[in-house]
């Protein structure tokens, strides 16, 4: 089957409407970190503490995701996504409630991490929903599942292009404030879809039983350390962009900017169903770190907004190919009952990562410039291929345990 027939056959067994609710339902996570960025650097003055704040959100993010994959794992998803959705709404617009009333910084940090701690990491729960909504393909789930899991990591990266687009526009039509309360109604609204549709009667849960197999393997780890470090990327990246932006006079285009970094890793995860199956996802994101490290290092020479674009467009090329090797390596070892708390696990690690970019390049970039920012993208990014480098051995002994001892086990996607 050819991928474009693979896409096709997907949104056929999914249906077209839950893409479209499963795809907005994460522009809000990816609104929310920038537009706190912005909100709280506009209102205060200070990137620091704008990058504290955001930060704040993705490390609460990051700390709640794995409880709510691991409960999602025993009740299933509905009920739990469908809490978080309407919890992180009534978060946000706290949150600009509060910035708006000079709240201190104090409240507006703590506000913003019980926002994080709210909202839900739909594209990892969405990843868990395909292997059971395909179950019934046979021969062809094995195929259906790496393509999905190549549209996933494009819609992820999509999101993260949309996603600061629409900050963008939010602050430049209306306000940073307005940005972040058109996230919350997005949340709200297709949030619930998302907990509501059919598709999550797939993934019940186990009820009050524990899930069961591992969870924390040496291999788990490695793809821990990947993601945290991609986050970073993210973090220091988006920071580096509002600083030069700001220093040229529009501020409100670092969200745009930025979008293009998704835009080119968006592309390149759709691409990437067309590499060949045996060239394995161990291998892709070998490939894909050193790609990383050496279209990170324009961002040492730009000094305007165009050769900013450029880099960081260029830049995003690598990112999805190496998000979707990570997550479909922890697809394939961990076991089945752990999925959605794995996928949550390397969603939080993304968190953490972009708050540690987030808050160190924040930090230098008041000191030394927008360049200072970029440099930790970059260390981030060298740091990428030697922890990739140096587990390759481990990664691919660990699909071949897992290719060995692979059983299909998973229940049927329900008629509408």
């Amino acid at each position: 089957m050819s991928p474009l027939a693979s896409y096709r056959r997907l949104f056929e067994l999914a249906g077209t409407p839950y893409v479209v609710v499963a795809f907005l339902a994460r522009l809000p996570l990816a609104m929310s970190q920038l537009g706190t960025l912005l909100l709280v650097s506009e209102a205060t003055g200070s990137y620091g503490l704008g990058g504290l704040a955001a930060g704040a959100l993705a490390v609460a993010n990051a700390i709640g995701a794995p409880f709510a994959g691991s409960l999602a794992d025993r009740v299933g998803q509905r009920h739990v996504v469908l809490v978080q959705s309407i919890a992180g709404a009534a978060s946000l617009t706290l949150l600009v409630a509060l910035v708006h009333a000079g709240a201190s910084d104090a409240a507006i940090v703590g506000t913003a991490a019980l926002a994080g701690l709210a909202m839900p990491q739909v594209g990892p729960l969405a990843r868990v929903r395909w292997r059971p909504i395909t179950a019934r393909t046979g021969a062809q789930q094995r195929r259906l599942v790496d393509v999905a899991f190549s549209y996933e990591g494009a819609a992820d990266e999509a999101s993260f292009a949309i996603g600061p687009a629409l900050v963008g526009l939010g602050v430049v039509l209306v306000s940073p404030g307005g940005a972040l309360l058109l996230a919350a109604a997005l949340l709200a609204v297709f949030g619930t879809a998302f907990a509501l549709h059919r598709t999550a009667r797939v993934v019940r849960g186990q009820g009050a039983a524990l899930p069961t197999g591992r969870l924390v393997t040496p291999v788990l780890v490695v793809l821990v350390s990947a993601q945290l470090l991609i986050g970073t990327l993210f973090g220091a990246t988006q920071t580096g962009t509002t600083v030069l932006a700001t220093e040229v006079g529009q501020p409100g285009i670092a969200g745009l900017v930025h979008a293009t970094l998704g835009l080119g890793s968006a592309l390149a995860g759709i691409a990437t169903a067309y590499i060949p199956e045996r060239f394995g996802p161990e291998r892709r994101i070998l490939v894909a770190a050193g790609a990383l490290l050496l279209l990170s290092l324009p961002l040492l020479l730009v000094g305007s907004l165009p050769a900013l674009v450029a880099a960081v467009a260029l830049l995003g090329c690598a990112v999805a190919p190496f998000m979707i090797g990570v997550f479909t390596l922890a697809e394939r070892v961990v076991s089945p009952g752990r999925v959605a708390t794995a996928m949550t696990v390397l969603a939080s690690a993304t968190g953490v990562g972009y708050a540690l970019g987030s808050s160190v390049a924040g930090r230098l970039a008041d000191a030394h410039g927008y360049t200072a920012a970029f440099a930790v993208t970059v260390t981030a990014m060298a740091c990428a291929l030697s922890l990739v480098s140096l587990s390759q051995r481990r990664l691919r002994t660990a699909l071949a345990d897992a290719a060995v001892g692979a059983t299909i086990d998973e229940p049927v996607l329900a008629a509408a």
